[in-house]
């Protein structure tokens, strides 16, 4: 079974976009380029919890996971949301391929146990081997200041797990709100997962929050990859 290029987009954000189009547009956009859209939810010491309907929206409409977390317990949260959003995608392809082998009620729910095991276990192996292409978008707006070292320390967790797989992976860095505009790319497509942990300690927050501009301007990052590595073929 060929899977092809998994695509993920992880927004690390406390929620409450207030700028520009709405974010589960743009991850409903996301979406139909084959791009899964991930969201994380931090809640700091404060508690608060506005904005955390959007978070679970924005991830809904992108067709990826979504999780409301506590400061203390990113890291684990970031690696494993990502892992389990591949697998999703995995799954998802072997449902189509059911669908249209045997009829449209078929999905891997259906099988015999036996069947749905062994498909578990080929579905770790690809997951593990396929490539991977992960931007990792991030809130820097000035409600997130608080919780940067946390997010800091997040990426270089997920840095070390995603170096352990033995698929090919790249990946990329953005930060909103940008500079210049809703969004600005830190750091460009690499191999290297620990370039996007060591970014960080220049990085400052402020500003406001336009989520769905970012999405729609860090999308592009994908579609430029695309056709580099057409080129290069």
């Amino acid at each position: 079974m060929k899977i092809g290029t998994i695509k993920q987009l992880l927004l690390l954000t406390d929620g409450g976009s207030n700028a520009g189009e709405d974010p589960a547009a743009m991850a409903a956009l996301a979406l139909q380029y084959g791009i899964t859209v991930n969201v994380i939810g931090i809640i700091g010491d404060s508690g608060r919890t506005e904005g955390l309907e959007e978070i679970e929206a924005i991830a809904k409409s992108g067709g990826g996971e979504s999780r409301i977390v506590e400061v203390r317990s990113l890291s684990e949260t970031v690696v494993n949301v990502t892992r389990q959003a591949m697998t999703g995608t995995i799954y998802s392809i072997i449902n189509q391929e059911l669908r249209e082998i045997l009829n449209n009620d078929a999905s891997v729910e259906s099988l015999p146990p036996e069947k749905r095991s062994e498909i578990a276990e080929k579905v770790e192996d690809i997951g593990e081997e396929s490539t991977l292409k992960l931007l990792v978008l991030t809130d820097m707006s000035a409600s997130m200041k608080s919780k940067l070292p946390a997010v800091k320390e997040a990426l270089y967790d997920l840095s070390v797990s995603m170096q352990s797989r033995r698929g090919h992976s790249a990946f990329s860095l953005w930060t909103f709100p940008g500079k210049y505009g809703a969004a600005e790319e830190r750091i460009g497509w690499t191999t290297n997962a620990n370039k996007i942990a060591e970014s960080f300690p220049h990085l400052a927050s402020g500003g406001i929050t336009p989520t769905g501009p970012a999405i729609r301007q860090a999308l592009s990052s994908f579609f430029e990859m695309d056709e580099y590595d057409e080129k290069s073929i």
